[in-house]
Formats: C-alpha cells, sequence, structure tokens
C-alpha cells in the first residue's frame, strides 16, 4: 500500500454513517458502495474526506473514467451520491463548506436507442411463452411487464399484502425504490393470472417455485433467461427489460410524460425521459396546435 495511504477520520466516518442512515434495502447498498470507493480513493491520495478541495472532487471523476474505466455517466451518477454526502455534511455543519460547489463533471447523453425494450408484439409472445409454462411465471412476467415493477419489487409482494379497494379493485401494496410504499390495483387480465398462481393460498408470497418458497431475483433471472429463448426473442432481454416495455409502452400510447412518471414511480422525471422511445413527426410539432388556435382567434376578431 502507498506511504501515503491516510485512513478517514472519526468524524468524516461518522458523517458518512450519518448520511447512510437516511437509505434502507438497494439504494442504502448503492450509496454505501459509492462512498466506500470514494473513501478508498481519498484514503490513496492521502487525503481525509473532509478536508477535500473541489480540484480534488474534479481528480476522482477523471480518475473514475480514466483509471477504474467508468464511463462518464457512471462517473456522474457516483459523483451525485458524493454531492449528497457533502450537503449534508454541510447542512449539519460538521464542515464549513460544500466542495461540491462549481465542480466540473463531463457531459454525456443518454442513447435510447440502447435501452434494451420490447413492442407490444415481442410482450405478447414473451407472455404467450410464460402462460403455457406455469402460472407462476405468467404472473411474474406479467407483474413486470404490465404494471412495470422492478425484479425485486415482483418478488416481494405477499398474499398479504392483496386488499379490496372501497372502488371495487383488488390492490396491492409494496415497497418501492427508495423505500416508498404504494398501493398498486391489478387490471382485470393480471387479477386472472393472480388466481392462477395463487390457487387456494391466502397466505405466503404471491410468485412462488415449484416448492413453494417465494421466488427470488436470481431465480427470476433463471425463468426469464428460459422464457426468451422459448418465444424466440434476443438472448439480451432480461428482467429489468420489461420495466422498460412498460414505460415504453405507457408513453407510445400516449399517456403523459407526467403520468408516465407516476406508473414507474420515478422521483425525478428525467429518469422517465430515458425510456422515451417515441419518435417526434412534423406532424407532432407543437406549432400546428398553436397555429389552429391563435389564428382561429385571429380570425374570430376579425369577423367581429
Amino acid at each position: 500500500m502507498d506511504d501515503r495511504t491516510l485512513p478517514a477520520s472519526p468524524l468524516a466516518i461518522e458523517a458518512r454513517d450519518n448520511f447512510l442512515a437516511h437509505y434502507k434495502n438497494g439504494t442504502l447498498a448503492l450509496y454505501e458502495g459509492d462512498l466506500r470507493i470514494f473513501f478508498d480513493w481519498c484514503a490513496a491520495a492521502g487525503i481525509d474526506p473532509l478536508q477535500v478541495r473541489r480540484s480534488t472532487l474534479e481528480r476522482f471523476v477523471h480518475d473514475e473514467i480514466n483509471v477504474r474505466g467508468n464511463t462518464a455517466r457512471s462517473a456522474c451518477r457516483r459523483f451525485q451520491t458524493v454531492r449528497s454526502f457533502y450537503r449534508l455534511a454541510a447542512a449539519d455543519e460538521i464542515i464549513d463548506r460544500d466542495p461540491t460547489w462549481m465542480v466540473r463533471l463531463p457531459k454525456w447523453e443518454v442513447n435510447r436507442d440502447e435501452i434494451d425494450w420490447l413492442d407490444r408484439y415481442e410482450m405478447g409472445r414473451l407472455l404467450q411463452a410464460a402462460e403455457a409454462t406455469s402460472p407462476a411465471q405468467h404472473l411474474l412476467v406479467g407483474l413486470m411487464g404490465i404494471l412495470g415493477l422492478r425484479v425485486s419489487e415482483a418478488c416481494s409482494i405477499r398474499l398479504e399484502n392483496l386488499t379490496e379497494h372501497e372502488m371495487g379493485y383488488t390492490v396491492f401494496t409494496v415497497l418501492r425504490k427508495g423505500g416508498r410504499w404504494r398501493e398498486i390495483p391489478f387490471p382485470v387480465p393480471m387479477l386472472r393470472m393472480v388466481n392462477a398462481a395463487r390457487g387456494d393460498r391466502t397466505t405466503g408470497p404471491l410468485v412462488t417455485t415449484k416448492r413453494g418458497n417465494a421466488q427470488t431475483r436470481n431465480g427470476a433471472h433463471v425463468w426469464m433467461k428460459r422464457l426468451v429463448q422459448i418465444a424466440g426473442l434476443p438472448a439480451t432481454v432480461h428482467c429489468h427489460t420489461l420495466r422498460h416495455s412498460a414505460i415504453t409502452e405507457m408513453v407510445n400510447s400516449g399517456a403523459s410524460m407526467q403520468e408516465v412518471q407516476e406508473f414507474a414511480d420515478h422521483r425525478d422525471i428525467r429518469s422517465t425521459e430515458w425510456y422515451y422511445h417515441r419518435k417526434a413527426s412534423l406532424d407532432q410539432h407543437g406549432g400546428h396546435t398553436l397555429a389552429r388556435n391563435f389564428m382561429s382567434a385571429a380570425s374570430l376578431r376579425l369577423a367581429a
């Protein structure tokens, strides 16, 4: 190890723990990993995390790309965790300034054509393959491809989470990313899948294996790999592709971005925009709508 290696100070560790205490589950694991990498980088550079300057953080981002081999997008995402850490430390008066202010970050763009997703006909083939395989696999595909759940969310649902809503819907509650509980209705076709998969059971996991155990994230990926092969779809299709497909189909069906954001449970609408695959045409240009509205008003005034 380099002689310049400097362990983080007790105060820096306290600040890190205070920051991580605000998060749970997958978000906590992600942020723990981000800060572990950042703290290790600071130690190797001989700098205490609470003593960094703006130029130090720009070097960290540079090394994330040029030494660790991350993309600019990944480096910027990790830096956002670091930025949140310092903002909380400044708010808690552990540091007297936020060193992330005015940090220059590399530019990056999302190539939406590279986001894997299935069109409605490909999704139909996958649903057919799943229905012919087992009720549980049919339901899992529906939860991810129709309701847009993440695989871990779909596997976590229990029959005890199902209730009857006063409007007549069968709904379920699910713990979503970021530790937020959400109530979601089952459309009628999905309710048929639920009834087929649950049988006479009234308690326990909704999606089960042949042995009756709750399906896991890894087990779901094994199911998906087999179903993709049966349906004749590209081998690159995975569980999260179904969520991409659900969100994209919502957009392509004409739903507003706000409606899609609510459906996808995205905190930031920019996350929703990454799934926007619909090609805008000249016929859809907003000028047509404004010209129709304003020129109609002008015609009325002239006639008066």
